[in-house]
């Protein structure tokens, strides 16, 4: 009885632990090589919006929300510059291969290439 009763709270326990998803994939779990990530800067706020790009599909006239971070409660994670977020992508698996930015109507649009690590070790 005990067993079954473990059983039971290890399956409800791993349901209700989320990691951080994009597109609701967890991130670590995102089984590409190359990722870019895509910051710009919130209005009226020293915050980035960071997107990511795996190559997932995405709807003709989407708004984007499927390309940003979100929390174990599928709230948007917020970053405090490209630094962080990099250091996030860095603890998900993650190691910078190339950045560039373009302007875009007076605004900076920063995009960083990463590598999944984990793709890297089979070469």
């Amino acid at each position: 009885m005990k067993k079954i009763i473990f059983s039971i709270g290890i399956i409800i326990f791993s349901f209700t632990i989320k990691a951080q998803t994009v597109n609701d994939i967890p991130l670590k779990d995102v089984d590409v090589e190359y990722v870019q990530i895509v910051g710009t800067s919130k209005l009226l706020s020293t915050k980035l919006t960071i997107q990511i790009d795996f190559g997932q599909r995405t709807k003709l006239f989407s708004s984007g929300k499927e390309t940003i971070i979100k929390d174990e409660n599928g709230k948007t994670l917020e970053f405090n510059s490209m630094i962080d977020a990099l250091n996030f992508m860095s603890k998900n698996g993650y190691e910078f291969v190339n950045a560039y930015v373009i302007t875009v109507s007076n605004q900076n649009v920063y995009h960083y290439l990463l590598r999944n690590k984990k793709n890297k070790a089979k070469d």
